[in-house]
């Protein structure tokens, strides 16, 4: 079995990796396993100067990995600097915050002490997607590896060159070999790791299909794992919005990396008085927006990263249509077979529509008309998914309050939604379980231990 380095822009392969065997792939996990043991011991001090290194290239070598991106996966250069820059800052935040956030918690018992300690658990196996081939696997690595964790990542097929060069960058920044590692597999051998005892646990950003799987495996092995899969983020523009901001953020929102992320706004629920306002703003700015070449600085959006995903994104806009969903903005694919997608939207999406029900994981924005504000997240919470969501309006106060009432594990009131190391990211319902980033991340993958001191065994240990 080969792994294929392909440019979606120009549909040629540019290198050809053979898949490593069972054999191979379980020496590194032995090595792994005992590399574990010896990384927990190290301090946080220890840790922090490598994770610090790490930063430091990623600095240095942004354009080279800016590029590495554009080719294997159609990202625009200048979206894959900044990119780069934000695992950096993310290696830098967990170098100086993890210690804290493991710090011991003194709880009052009827204890002399008592208090909970987090300890790391030992191999974490990461199963991680083309997206944001850097910054998905490093909110996860710099948590884990300060953590005390070891890290085997089995990335996307499509972009192993991103994969190896992090991989580089870890052991270039003084990280023992063995404590990362980039396994060269097929999904075929997921569940061997699973089900292995030395990996104990398991995270993964990806398809709801793949979560589950995932899931199952290793809910029979009662292993830990942290989901985060899709998405269909709501976008609500009350009547009260501002409303030219709200289209110009809404273009940006939809445009996310072409469309393909998990939190890029795909619903946008806009109240009635204001909704032909916002669509022609909407419209005016996605046909701004330019496409082209990802190496080019002047382009705004690439291909999707497969042909293979075009061609189901245009299944889907037709599906949609024909059960009566409208195109407000002709775009999308110039003929099957191809990765390039322009931006499109649709409105009159109903109940019944594929676009109601299912993720649009590329540049189609899909417009739905609400009430009043209640029907806007009632329209928001009647959706499987609950990843992020956004609310616009010039009364914060109201916002504050339906972002209370949202389903969803974000919610930006009159920002574009994001992730950023401060705050915990992930979902509920069908868009997964567990959090990255934050404290709430790294305790992820660490054995919250209560531990009891009685006062006897003190007291006794005094007159001896």
């Amino acid at each position: 079995m080969s792994i294929e380095s392909y440019n979606p822009y120009t549909g040629r392969t540019l290198r050809r990796f053979t898949a490593f065997s069972w054999a191979k792939t379980e020496r590194i996990l032995g090595q792994a396993h005992r590399a574990a043991a010896a990384w927990q011991a190290t301090s946080f001090g220890h840790r922090a100067g490598i994770l610090r290194a790490a930063a430091a290239l990623l600095r240095e070598r942004q354009d080279d990995l800016a590029r590495l991106m554009a080719l294997e996966m159609g990202k625009p250069v200048t979206d894959g600097r900044a990119e780069v820059l934000k695992c950096a800052a993310c290696c830098e935040f967990y170098a100086e915050h993890a210690e804290g956030f493991l710090a011991d918690e003194i709880i009052e018992t009827d204890a002399h002490r008592s208090f909970i300690s987090h300890q790391p658990l030992g191999v974490v196996l990461a199963i991680m997607p083309w997206n944001f081939p850097f910054w998905q696997v490093v909110r996860f690595a710099a948590p884990a590896l300060m953590a005390g964790n070891v890290g085997l990542l089995k990335h996307a097929s499509n972009v192993p060159q991103c994969a190896l060069a992090l991989e580089k960058i870890f052991h270039d920044a003084g990280l023992p070999p063995a404590c990362f590692r980039t396994l060269l597999i097929g999904s075929d051998l997921v569940e061997k790791l699973l089900t292995d005892d030395r990996v104990r646990a398991a995270t993964l950003t990806g398809s709801e299909a793949a979560g589950a799987s995932v899931a199952a495996i290793a809910g029979a092995q009662i292993k830990k794992t942290v989901l985060e899969l899709g998405g269909s983020d709501a976008f609500i523009v009350l009547a009260d919005a501002d409303v030219a901001l709200a289209a110009k953020t809404a273009a940006q929102a939809r445009m996310i990396n072409t469309g393909q992320s998990c939190i890029a706004a795909k619903r946008f629920i806009v109240e009635k008085p204001v909704i032909r306002e916002f669509i022609t703003q909407l419209k005016t700015h996605l046909l701004a927006m330019r496409s082209g070449d990802p190496l080019d600085e002047a382009t705004q959006y690439g291909p999707l990263a497969r042909p293979d995903l075009a061609d189901e994104l245009t299944q889907q806009v037709a599906d949609s249509v024909g059960q009566g969903a409208k195109i407000e903005l002709h775009g999308g694919q110039a003929k099957p077979g191809t990765a390039l997608f322009r931006p499109m939207i649709l409105t009159n999406i109903k109940p019944g529509q594929r676009a109601y029900a299912e993720e649009f994981f590329g540049p189609v924005a899909l417009v739905l008309e609400a009430k009043n504000a209640d029907d806007a997240v009632r329209l928001a919470n009647d959706s499987r998914f609950g990843l992020g969501a956004s609310i616009w309006t010039q009364d914060v106060q109201k916002g504050e309050a339906l972002a209370r009432q949202v389903e969803s594990g974000a919610v930006f009131v009159n920002g574009l939604v994001k992730s950023m190391p401060e705050l915990p990211f992930g979902g509920v319902k069908k868009s997964g379980y567990g959090r990255e980033l934050s404290y709430l991340g790294i305790r992820e993958f660490v054995n919250q231990k209560s531990i009891w001191i009685g006062k006897e065994v003190v007291q006794k240990a005094k007159t001896e």
